[in-house]
Protein backbone atom coordinates (compact mmCIF):
# COMPACT_ATOMS: atom_id res chain seq x y z
CA UNK A 1 0.00 0.00 0.00
CA UNK A 2 1.67 3.08 -1.40
CA UNK A 3 1.50 5.97 1.63
CA UNK A 4 0.44 9.29 0.85
CA UNK A 5 3.29 11.85 1.40
CA UNK A 6 1.27 13.89 2.89
CA UNK A 7 0.81 11.51 5.47
CA UNK A 8 4.53 12.47 6.71
CA UNK A 9 4.19 16.15 6.24
CA UNK A 10 0.61 16.65 8.11
CA UNK A 11 2.19 13.81 11.24
CA UNK A 12 1.29 14.89 14.56
CA UNK A 13 3.99 15.80 16.63
CA UNK A 14 2.62 17.26 19.27
CA UNK A 15 0.01 13.81 19.70
CA UNK A 16 3.65 12.10 19.43
CA UNK A 17 5.34 14.07 21.92
CA UNK A 18 2.81 13.89 24.60
CA UNK A 19 2.68 10.48 24.05
CA UNK A 20 6.22 9.65 24.48
CA UNK A 21 6.90 12.06 27.16
CA UNK A 22 4.28 10.23 29.36
CA UNK A 23 5.48 6.93 28.06
CA UNK A 24 9.12 7.80 29.26
CA UNK A 25 8.23 9.12 32.53
CA UNK A 26 6.11 5.86 33.04
CA UNK A 27 9.34 3.64 32.23
CA UNK A 28 11.50 5.88 34.84
CA UNK A 29 8.81 5.51 37.33
CA UNK A 30 8.34 1.53 36.79
CA UNK A 31 12.21 1.08 37.15
CA UNK A 32 11.93 2.65 40.45
CA UNK A 33 8.72 1.02 41.38
CA UNK A 34 10.43 -2.43 40.85
CA UNK A 35 14.04 -1.84 41.81
CA UNK A 36 13.94 -3.07 44.97
CA UNK A 37 14.93 -6.89 44.91
CA UNK A 38 16.57 -6.75 41.81
CA UNK A 39 13.40 -6.92 40.01
CA UNK A 40 14.00 -3.67 38.23
CA UNK A 41 15.15 -5.81 34.88
CA UNK A 42 12.67 -8.08 33.61
CA UNK A 43 9.69 -5.64 34.58
CA UNK A 44 11.08 -2.28 33.20
CA UNK A 45 12.34 -4.46 30.01
CA UNK A 46 9.19 -6.16 29.41
CA UNK A 47 7.44 -2.87 29.64
CA UNK A 48 9.97 -1.41 27.33
CA UNK A 49 9.58 -4.17 24.44
CA UNK A 50 5.06 -3.80 25.06
CA UNK A 51 6.19 0.46 24.28
CA UNK A 52 8.05 -0.57 21.35
CA UNK A 53 5.11 -3.10 19.82
CA UNK A 54 2.87 0.02 20.72
CA UNK A 55 4.61 2.36 19.05
CA UNK A 56 4.67 -0.01 15.69
CA UNK A 57 0.92 -0.89 16.05
CA UNK A 58 0.41 2.94 16.43
CA UNK A 59 2.29 3.75 13.15
CA UNK A 60 0.84 0.68 11.46
CA UNK A 61 -3.14 1.96 12.42
CA UNK A 62 -2.28 5.55 11.89
CA UNK A 63 -1.27 5.08 8.19
CA UNK A 64 -5.15 3.69 6.69
CA UNK A 65 -8.02 5.58 6.50
CA UNK A 66 -10.20 5.64 9.83
CA UNK A 67 -12.71 6.04 8.34
CA UNK A 68 -12.31 1.86 7.37
CA UNK A 69 -13.88 1.39 10.51
CA UNK A 70 -17.23 2.82 9.15
CA UNK A 71 -17.57 -0.73 7.60
CA UNK A 72 -15.88 -2.90 9.84
CA UNK A 73 -16.95 -1.21 13.36
CA UNK A 74 -19.23 -4.06 14.01
CA UNK A 75 -17.34 -6.81 13.25
CA UNK A 76 -14.60 -5.71 15.38
CA UNK A 77 -17.26 -5.51 18.30
CA UNK A 78 -18.33 -8.89 17.73
CA UNK A 79 -15.15 -10.09 17.66
CA UNK A 80 -14.29 -8.46 21.03
CA UNK A 81 -17.51 -9.90 22.45
CA UNK A 82 -16.04 -13.47 21.29
CA UNK A 83 -12.94 -12.99 22.77
CA UNK A 84 -14.93 -11.60 26.39
CA UNK A 85 -16.64 -15.03 26.04
CA UNK A 86 -13.85 -16.84 25.49
CA UNK A 87 -12.57 -15.80 28.96
CA UNK A 88 -15.18 -16.97 30.47
CA UNK A 89 -14.58 -20.40 29.57
CA UNK A 90 -10.85 -20.50 28.94
CA UNK A 91 -9.45 -17.88 30.42
CA UNK A 92 -6.64 -17.68 32.93
CA UNK A 93 -7.24 -16.39 36.47
CA UNK A 94 -4.89 -13.87 38.28
CA UNK A 95 -5.54 -12.00 41.46
CA UNK A 96 -8.99 -13.99 41.70
CA UNK A 97 -10.26 -12.46 38.22
CA UNK A 98 -10.50 -14.63 35.08
CA UNK A 99 -9.76 -11.83 32.93
CA UNK A 100 -6.52 -13.52 30.54
CA UNK A 101 -6.51 -15.18 27.23
CA UNK A 102 -2.91 -17.20 27.36
CA UNK A 103 -1.26 -16.82 23.75
CA UNK A 104 1.80 -18.58 23.37
CA UNK A 105 3.96 -17.13 26.50
CA UNK A 106 1.39 -13.87 26.36
CA UNK A 107 -1.32 -13.27 28.04
CA UNK A 108 -3.82 -10.90 27.03
CA UNK A 109 -6.86 -9.31 28.19
CA UNK A 110 -10.06 -8.90 25.87
CA UNK A 111 -11.94 -6.76 28.27
CA UNK A 112 -9.12 -3.50 27.07
CA UNK A 113 -9.82 -4.49 23.48
CA UNK A 114 -13.33 -3.96 24.36
CA UNK A 115 -12.93 -0.69 25.32
CA UNK A 116 -11.63 0.47 21.67
CA UNK A 117 -14.50 -1.52 20.45
CA UNK A 118 -17.25 0.27 22.48
CA UNK A 119 -15.75 3.49 21.00
CA UNK A 120 -15.71 2.14 17.39
CA UNK A 121 -19.20 0.98 16.85
CA UNK A 122 -20.93 3.97 19.37
CA UNK A 123 -19.26 6.11 16.69
CA UNK A 124 -20.37 4.30 13.65
CA UNK A 125 -24.08 3.98 15.45
CA UNK A 126 -24.27 7.85 15.98
CA UNK A 127 -23.02 8.78 12.44
CA UNK A 128 -26.19 8.21 11.05
CA UNK A 129 -27.71 11.16 13.85
CA UNK A 130 -27.77 14.80 12.28
CA UNK A 131 -25.95 17.62 13.11
CA UNK A 132 -27.82 19.54 16.30
CA UNK A 133 -29.69 15.97 16.56
CA UNK A 134 -30.74 15.87 20.25
CA UNK A 135 -31.17 11.83 21.58
CA UNK A 136 -34.08 10.72 23.61
CA UNK A 137 -34.14 7.25 25.41
CA UNK A 138 -36.10 5.48 23.08
CA UNK A 139 -33.33 6.61 20.49
CA UNK A 140 -30.62 5.44 22.30
CA UNK A 141 -32.21 1.58 23.13
CA UNK A 142 -30.09 0.25 20.32
CA UNK A 143 -26.61 1.70 21.86
CA UNK A 144 -28.00 0.07 24.98
CA UNK A 145 -28.19 -3.10 23.84
CA UNK A 146 -24.45 -3.28 22.58
CA UNK A 147 -23.64 -1.78 25.92
CA UNK A 148 -24.99 -4.40 28.33
CA UNK A 149 -22.91 -7.80 26.65
CA UNK A 150 -19.28 -6.47 27.03
CA UNK A 151 -20.56 -4.61 30.61
CA UNK A 152 -22.23 -7.99 31.75
CA UNK A 153 -19.40 -9.92 30.36
CA UNK A 154 -16.25 -7.92 31.98
CA UNK A 155 -18.47 -7.81 35.00
CA UNK A 156 -18.29 -11.27 35.28
CA UNK A 157 -14.86 -11.28 35.05
CA UNK A 158 -14.85 -10.01 37.76
CA UNK A 159 -13.68 -6.43 36.64
CA UNK A 160 -15.90 -4.02 38.22
CA UNK A 161 -13.02 -1.04 37.41
CA UNK A 162 -13.29 -1.95 33.42
CA UNK A 163 -16.68 -2.23 33.02
CA UNK A 164 -17.82 1.30 34.92
CA UNK A 165 -15.40 2.15 32.21
CA UNK A 166 -17.05 0.82 29.65
CA UNK A 167 -20.53 2.66 30.71
CA UNK A 168 -18.69 5.88 31.52
CA UNK A 169 -17.41 6.06 27.55
CA UNK A 170 -21.22 4.98 26.85
CA UNK A 171 -22.35 8.26 28.85
CA UNK A 172 -19.80 10.28 27.32
CA UNK A 173 -20.32 9.77 23.54
CA UNK A 174 -23.93 9.91 24.56
CA UNK A 175 -23.79 13.22 25.60
CA UNK A 176 -21.42 14.66 23.02
CA UNK A 177 -23.33 13.41 20.38
CA UNK A 178 -26.66 15.15 22.10
CA UNK A 179 -28.73 13.30 25.07
CA UNK A 180 -32.21 15.70 25.11
CA UNK A 181 -32.23 17.31 28.56
CA UNK A 182 -35.30 15.36 29.69
CA UNK A 183 -33.85 11.94 29.13
CA UNK A 184 -30.65 13.14 30.67
CA UNK A 185 -32.75 13.80 34.03
CA UNK A 186 -34.06 10.39 33.75
CA UNK A 187 -30.77 8.42 33.11
CA UNK A 188 -29.58 10.07 36.62
CA UNK A 189 -32.49 9.43 38.30
CA UNK A 190 -32.66 6.14 37.09
CA UNK A 191 -29.12 5.95 38.04
CA UNK A 192 -29.82 6.93 41.87
CA UNK A 193 -32.49 4.86 42.04
CA UNK A 194 -30.53 1.53 41.03
CA UNK A 195 -28.06 2.13 43.34
CA UNK A 196 -29.34 -0.25 46.02
CA UNK A 197 -29.86 -3.02 43.49
CA UNK A 198 -26.07 -2.98 42.32
CA UNK A 199 -25.07 -2.79 45.80
CA UNK A 200 -26.84 -5.85 46.59
CA UNK A 201 -25.00 -7.51 43.11
CA UNK A 202 -21.36 -6.66 44.66
CA UNK A 203 -19.57 -9.41 45.78
CA UNK A 204 -18.09 -8.84 49.32
CA UNK A 205 -14.61 -7.50 48.80
CA UNK A 206 -16.38 -5.00 46.49
CA UNK A 207 -18.75 -3.86 49.00
CA UNK A 208 -15.92 -3.82 51.80
CA UNK A 209 -14.08 -1.46 49.12
CA UNK A 210 -16.81 1.29 48.93
CA UNK A 211 -16.89 0.81 52.88
CA UNK A 212 -12.97 1.49 53.38
CA UNK A 213 -13.17 4.00 50.72
CA UNK A 214 -15.39 6.04 52.99
CA UNK A 215 -13.34 4.83 56.17
CA UNK A 216 -10.49 3.39 55.14
CA UNK A 217 -9.42 3.04 59.13
CA UNK A 218 -12.33 0.51 59.73
CA UNK A 219 -9.73 -2.60 58.21
CA UNK A 220 -6.78 -1.24 58.19
CA UNK A 221 -4.93 -3.75 57.95
CA UNK A 222 -7.29 -5.34 55.50
CA UNK A 223 -9.58 -3.81 52.44
CA UNK A 224 -8.19 -0.44 53.68
CA UNK A 225 -4.58 -1.34 53.27
CA UNK A 226 -4.22 -0.29 49.95
CA UNK A 227 -5.78 3.17 50.30
CA UNK A 228 -3.83 3.89 53.75
CA UNK A 229 -0.47 3.03 52.07
CA UNK A 230 -0.91 4.83 48.59
CA UNK A 231 -1.81 8.17 51.02
CA UNK A 232 1.22 7.48 52.99
CA UNK A 233 2.96 7.76 50.03
CA UNK A 234 1.85 10.54 48.29
CA UNK A 235 1.98 12.64 51.17
CA UNK A 236 5.38 11.65 52.07
CA UNK A 237 6.50 12.84 49.24
CA UNK A 238 5.57 16.99 50.05
CA UNK A 239 6.54 19.43 47.50
CA UNK A 240 9.95 18.11 46.01
CA UNK A 241 9.68 14.37 46.84
CA UNK A 242 12.59 11.94 47.85
CA UNK A 243 14.31 11.74 45.32
CA UNK A 244 14.63 8.88 42.14
CA UNK A 245 14.96 5.34 44.04
CA UNK A 246 14.40 6.91 47.47
CA UNK A 247 10.79 6.10 47.88
CA UNK A 248 10.40 4.32 51.26
CA UNK A 249 6.83 2.73 50.76
CA UNK A 250 7.65 0.80 47.61
CA UNK A 251 11.30 -0.38 48.14
CA UNK A 252 10.61 -1.63 51.21
CA UNK A 253 7.23 -2.93 49.91
CA UNK A 254 4.37 -1.25 51.61
CA UNK A 255 2.77 0.16 48.65
CA UNK A 256 0.52 -3.23 47.35
CA UNK A 257 0.08 -3.18 43.19
CA UNK A 258 3.09 -0.88 43.01
CA UNK A 259 3.48 -1.69 39.42
CA UNK A 260 -0.31 -1.39 38.24
CA UNK A 261 -3.14 0.34 40.09
CA UNK A 262 -0.88 2.53 42.38
CA UNK A 263 2.05 3.65 40.27
CA UNK A 264 1.56 7.12 40.44
CA UNK A 265 1.98 6.88 44.62
CA UNK A 266 5.45 5.51 43.56
CA UNK A 267 5.71 9.05 41.33
CA UNK A 268 4.44 10.87 43.96
CA UNK A 269 6.63 9.83 46.59
CA UNK A 270 9.73 10.16 44.83
CA UNK A 271 9.11 13.04 42.86
CA UNK A 272 6.56 15.03 45.18
CA UNK A 273 3.71 17.80 44.43
CA UNK A 274 5.85 19.54 42.00
CA UNK A 275 6.50 16.25 39.78
CA UNK A 276 2.89 15.15 40.28
CA UNK A 277 1.56 18.51 38.54
CA UNK A 278 4.31 17.83 36.29
CA UNK A 279 2.35 14.19 34.87
CA UNK A 280 -1.01 15.69 35.50
CA UNK A 281 -0.64 18.67 33.07
CA UNK A 282 0.83 16.00 30.69
CA UNK A 283 -2.45 14.00 30.83
CA UNK A 284 -3.95 17.42 30.64
CA UNK A 285 -2.24 18.05 27.22
CA UNK A 286 -2.82 14.86 26.24
CA UNK A 287 -6.58 15.20 26.58
CA UNK A 288 -6.73 18.81 25.65
CA UNK A 289 -5.15 18.05 22.20
CA UNK A 290 -7.44 14.79 21.92
CA UNK A 291 -10.15 17.44 21.93
CA UNK A 292 -8.89 19.49 19.52
CA UNK A 293 -8.69 16.74 17.37
CA UNK A 294 -12.00 16.03 17.34
CA UNK A 295 -12.87 19.32 16.88
CA UNK A 296 -11.11 19.76 14.07
CA UNK A 297 -11.93 16.40 12.15
CA UNK A 298 -13.60 17.00 8.79
CA UNK A 299 -16.15 14.30 9.46
CA UNK A 300 -18.77 13.53 12.13
CA UNK A 301 -17.17 9.31 12.43
CA UNK A 302 -13.49 10.61 12.99
CA UNK A 303 -15.35 13.78 15.44
CA UNK A 304 -17.29 10.91 17.19
CA UNK A 305 -14.07 8.59 17.26
CA UNK A 306 -11.76 10.89 18.27
CA UNK A 307 -13.93 12.24 21.68
CA UNK A 308 -14.51 8.59 22.66
CA UNK A 309 -10.63 7.81 22.51
CA UNK A 310 -10.12 10.39 24.68
CA UNK A 311 -13.02 9.99 26.94
CA UNK A 312 -11.53 6.51 27.30
CA UNK A 313 -8.25 8.24 28.25
CA UNK A 314 -10.08 11.24 30.47
CA UNK A 315 -11.95 7.93 32.15
CA UNK A 316 -8.95 6.09 33.38
CA UNK A 317 -6.30 9.12 34.22
CA UNK A 318 -9.26 10.76 36.31
CA UNK A 319 -10.05 7.15 38.12
CA UNK A 320 -6.64 5.60 38.86
CA UNK A 321 -5.33 8.81 40.19
CA UNK A 322 -8.83 9.55 42.07
CA UNK A 323 -8.36 6.40 43.40
CA UNK A 324 -4.51 6.50 44.51
CA UNK A 325 -5.47 9.75 46.40
CA UNK A 326 -8.13 8.55 48.25
CA UNK A 327 -10.95 10.37 46.51
CA UNK A 328 -12.39 7.64 44.60
CA UNK A 329 -12.70 3.57 45.21
CA UNK A 330 -10.30 1.26 44.30
CA UNK A 331 -11.74 -0.39 41.15
CA UNK A 332 -8.65 -1.50 39.90
CA UNK A 333 -8.02 0.69 36.96
CA UNK A 334 -4.76 1.40 35.39
CA UNK A 335 -3.07 4.68 34.92
CA UNK A 336 -2.51 5.07 30.67
CA UNK A 337 1.14 4.65 29.90
CA UNK A 338 1.92 4.77 32.99
CA UNK A 339 0.70 1.35 34.85
CA UNK A 340 2.81 -2.05 34.29
CA UNK A 341 1.17 -3.82 31.85
CA UNK A 342 1.07 -5.29 27.56
CA UNK A 343 -2.80 -5.79 27.56
CA UNK A 344 -3.39 -1.97 28.48
CA UNK A 345 -0.37 -0.55 26.99
CA UNK A 346 -0.83 -1.76 23.20
CA UNK A 347 -4.49 -1.00 23.39
CA UNK A 348 -3.80 2.11 24.24
CA UNK A 349 -1.22 2.50 21.66
CA UNK A 350 -4.06 1.02 19.28
CA UNK A 351 -6.41 4.32 20.32
CA UNK A 352 -3.77 6.79 19.91
CA UNK A 353 -3.09 5.70 16.42
CA UNK A 354 -6.72 6.11 15.30
CA UNK A 355 -6.42 9.10 16.89
CA UNK A 356 -3.17 9.96 14.94
CA UNK A 357 -5.09 8.72 11.39
CA UNK A 358 -8.09 11.21 12.38
CA UNK A 359 -5.39 14.51 13.12
CA UNK A 360 -3.68 13.35 9.52
CA UNK A 361 -6.66 13.56 7.96
CA UNK A 362 -8.02 16.48 8.62
CA UNK A 363 -5.69 18.13 6.09
CA UNK A 364 -5.75 15.59 3.43
CA UNK A 365 -9.67 15.23 2.72
CA UNK A 366 -12.66 17.19 3.39
CA UNK A 367 -16.05 15.90 3.22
Amino acid sequence: MAIDRRYFSNFDWTLLGLILAIAGLGLVNLYSASHAGGEAGSTYIRQAYWLGIGLLLMFAVAIPDYRLLETYAYPFYALSLLLLVGVLFGGRTVSGGQRWIQLGGFGFQPSELAKVAMVCVLAKFFLGGEPGQTYTLRDLRWPMVMLLPPFLLVALQPDLGTALLLAAIFFSLVFFAGLYWKSFLIVALSGLASLPIGWSLLKDYQRNRVLTFLDPATDPLGAGYHIIQSKIAVGSGMFLGKGFLKGTQAHLYFLPERHTDFIFSVWAEEWGFVGSILVVILYGALIAWGLKIASHSRDRFGRLLALGITANIFWQTTVNIGMVLGLLPVVGVPLPLFSYGGSSLVSTMLSFGLLMSISIRRFIFQR
